[in-house]
């Protein structure tokens, strides 16, 4: 699913919102997400999981094309933990 097929489902689901502000809506709440993740915190969404910033260090890495050895910088990585609930549901339980 996409971004403006979920804002579609949430319209049709909602049909006393207008689509403009549900996509305000959803675009908020990504944008929140994003925002506190830039900044190191940890959101997390009960039942549907949490997301995190991993750091991981600057290490020796190998083109793969050249074979030869090249530095990789630190860098920070979004990190998706599935909660209880959707892990669940994924496994029919």
């Amino acid at each position: 699913m996409i971004r403006s097929e979920l804002i579609q489902k949430i319209a049709d689901e909602n049909p006393h919102l207008y689509q403009r502000d549900v996509e305000r809506i959803v675009n908020t709440i990504f944008e929140e997400i994003t925002d506190a993740m830039s900044r190191g915190d940890r959101v997390e969404l009960r039942g549907f999981g949490a997301f995190s910033v991993k750091k991981r260090d600057a290490r020796m890495g190998r083109n793969p094309r050249t074979g030869d050895s090249v530095p990789v910088e630190e860098k920070h990585v979004p990190f998706f933990k599935t909660g209880k609930l959707l892990r669940d549901r994924l496994n029919g339980k």
